[in-house]
């Protein structure tokens, strides 16, 4: 049965028309837009069938491999080459031959068929129960201690399991969640937000850290007031530490006169130890030299931390079994 043509426009491979509207992905590559009148709407049912044909050049041949009516795959390779208006075959009795367009659309569609085949082979070997992949962002702070002892002792388990691992603010992890590059993130304070599903696993005391010729530096602990004319250094705004730190400060009577901004912890301990400022951090992984770390006995200084995951998203088994192991762990996320 020939295509009705009739109702919209001759197309070309090489045509400039909006056929296949092209859009720029995130990384900056064409995507085509799959309208019901776009090029791969139109032929990416029959391309197997097209190389199955090329390759073999014979209907019989290829329609046995390929488990489909012999009368089938003709007309369907009659309607590809009405289709694109272009002959891909010259036909010798029963069998086939391509023409030098067909050899050149051979090439490109092998070549297409090859990426589909890995992308299937990709998303079932990350959904692999046994081996597949987690994508698990974190705070930077859990990165040194906590994170590495997380998937080791999962990993003692589920030794084939892959990570990618994902190292950010808060903000910017629970934007990738929602994006969808992430599968669950931990982070601080624990997400309130309509899309998410977010679970408290544990708490994290939070230390004063004072140069160690500090006034403070004798004292083992210290109310946070005690601190109110210091000049703090501070994570930038957007952190979830940076959040916590104002809040602790607000509760103890004063607003902290910021000196320094940054993104990372450790560099915070390294300005303090400068003798630039005072900061509210999470303890170290190792100890700072420098540095006197205080306890906070009012207002409690302590800082929740959760996982969270796009509420409605669906989890592969590596994903389920990562995420029950980490709701396992309550109470025991935090090294003591």
């Amino acid at each position: 049965m020939a295509h009705d043509r009739s109702s919209r426009p001759r197309m070309s491979l090489n045509s400039n028309e909006k056929d296949i509207q092209a859009t720029t992905a995130a990384g900056g590559e064409a995507v085509a837009e799959l309208d019901a009148d776009s090029w791969p709407a139109l032929l990416a049912p029959r391309l197997a069938q097209f190389a199955g044909v090329a390759r073999h050049e014979h209907v019989t041949r290829a329609a046995h491999q390929l488990a489909v009516p012999q009368s089938t795959l003709s007309r369907a390779m009659v309607r590809l080459e009405q289709d694109l208006g272009v002959a891909l075959f010259a036909r010798h009795g029963r069998t086939l031959s391509l023409t030098p367009a067909g050899r050149a659309f051979l090439g490109t569609v092998e070549r297409a068929l090859a990426e589909i085949e890995r992308a299937a082979e990709s998303v079932r070997a990350d959904a692999d129960p046994g081996g597949g992949k987690v994508a698990f962002g974190f705070l930077h702070t859990l990165g040194s201690e906590t994170v590495p002892g997380l998937i080791r002792t999962f990993r003692a388990d589920h030794p084939r399991i892959r990570f990618q691992l994902v190292q950010n603010y808060g903000e910017a992890m629970i934007d990738r969640l929602r994006a969808g590059d992430l599968d669950l993130c931990l982070t601080s304070p624990v997400p309130d937000a309509p899309d998410l599903v977010a679970r408290r696993l544990d708490e994290q005391k939070l230390r004063l850290v004072v140069p160690e010729d500090h006034r403070l530096a004798g004292r083992r602990r210290v109310r946070l007031a005690e601190a109110a004319d210091e000049f703090f250094v501070t994570l930038e705004p957007g952190y979830g530490l940076r959040r916590i730190t104002d809040a602790l400060c607000a509760e103890a009577g004063f607003t902290p006169r910021v000196a320094f901004e940054g993104e990372e912890a450790e560099t915070l301990r390294g300005l303090v130890a400068a003798g630039l400022g005072v900061a509210l951090l999470p303890p170290p992984a190792v100890p700072r030299p420098g540095v006197a770390e205080l306890t906070v006995t009012a207002p409690r200084a302590v800082r929740e931390i959760g996982v969270a995951w796009l509420d409605g998203h669906h989890d592969t088994p590596p994903v389920t079994a990562f995420k029950r192991f980490l709701l396992s762990r309550r109470g025991q996320l935090i090294p003591r």
